[in-house]
């Protein structure tokens, strides 16, 4: 009898490992249904531009070609910048963060929210974090076990801290953060060009075609080339308000979450505190190259963890020092006047 209710436990467990697997699995592929999407319209837009448009309906063989090389560069650049946003892979953050175990312990048998406090507070003190929670604590994440860097947050979709995030976008099935904003902020672009420079070279046909008179091509191929000026319409305004929208948020060095909720540090909440200027702000995510400003490769200043602070706030924090700064790996500091032009002095 024992051995018979051992069996059937025994079964029941693997059975629910087994769904919990499936149902893992089912999720991962479904998150991936976004991005099929959006290769499924490029698929087929490029069938609707190339052969229908291009190759069926025009007949200037100078316009073909200088359609398709500015529509295959666009293209290019596009799924380029595309591939390194869903592939950018997040970086862990480092193990000086995490709480060990002795201070985990510690932590959990505090007898009150004071003493929890005290006991993160002096773990952190030789951490580089500025920023606090609302109540002026040091932020910490319970799931994670560890003390958030700065800018840093907890991601539900991929259950763990994440440098700097932005959002956990669905059409790229990642997080929007430090390793990858400026793939991201160059795929909006290259998206929104893109369906500008299909709409303008559809257009006339599409004019044509509402007057009736769009010939050289056929019934199908028409209604193709229409169908990718709508098209490129529609997605054109949403690119273009989402792209106008993110360029507002790195003039002003802030996050979509940090323009909800500005971050809080010990002077209280600060909407700019980590804003440099206008144009700083844009070297911080796009490097101080202006070559490599359009192709989609790792510029950014920086490695997620440590932030600079406006001049004003440098002297306030006593953690702003030159031990953050080290942080930056052999990239210049913001403030140091006398490096050339690779620097970051502009600022």
């Amino acid at each position: 009898m024992a051995s018979s209710i051992h069996n059937n436990r025994s079964a029941s467990s693997k059975t629910c490992l087994c769904l919990r697997l499936f149902n893992m699995w089912c999720w991962r592929a479904f998150k991936w249904v976004p991005v099929l999407l959006i290769l499924g319209i490029l698929s087929w837009s490029y069938y609707a531009y190339v052969y229908q448009l291009c190759i069926a309906t025009l007949e200037s063989t100078a316009q073909q070609c200088a359609y398709l090389v500015m529509y295959h560069i666009l293209l290019i650049m596009l799924i380029w910048s595309y591939y390194q946003t869903i592939f950018s892979q997040l970086q862990d953050i480092p193990d000086k963060f995490k709480l060990p175990a002795s201070e985990l312990e510690k932590l959990l048998s505090a007898e009150s929210d004071d003493a929890q406090r005290s006991l993160l507070e002096a773990y952190a003190a030789d951490l580089p974090v500025l920023t606090r929670t609302m109540s002026g604590s040091v932020r910490y994440c319970n799931r994670c076990v560890i003390i958030k860097p700065d800018r840093a947050h907890h991601c539900s979709i991929c259950a763990r801290c994440v440098l700097k995030m932005d959002h956990h976008c669905p059409w790229v099935n990642n997080c929007v953060c430090f390793h990858n904003y400026k793939y991201f902020m160059l795929f909006l672009g290259y998206a929104l060009v893109y369906c500008l420079f299909v709409m303008a070279t559809c257009m006339p046909f599409f004019i044509k075609f509402w007057k009736g008179n769009f010939g050289g091509a056929t019934a199908t191929g028409r209604y193709h080339v229409v169908f990718a000026f709508f098209v490129a319409l529609m997605f054109g305004i949403s690119l273009g308000s989402l792209f106008g929208y993110h360029c507002y948020l790195v003039s002003h060095n802030r996050t979509t979450l940090e323009a909800f909720r500005a971050p809080m540090f010990r002077g209280g909440a600060d909407k700019n505190g980590f804003s440099m200027g206008c144009f700083g702000n844009f070297k911080e995510v796009f490097g101080a190259r202006p070559h490599l400003w359009l192709v989609p490769v790792f510029t950014s200043f920086g490695d997620g963890i440590a932030f600079p602070l406006p001049p004003q706030d440098e002297d306030a924090e006593s953690l702003l020092s030159a031990e953050r700064w080290d942080r930056w790996g052999q990239r210049p500091r913001p403030f140091d006047e006398h490096l050339e032009s690779s620097s970051y002095d502009e600022l």
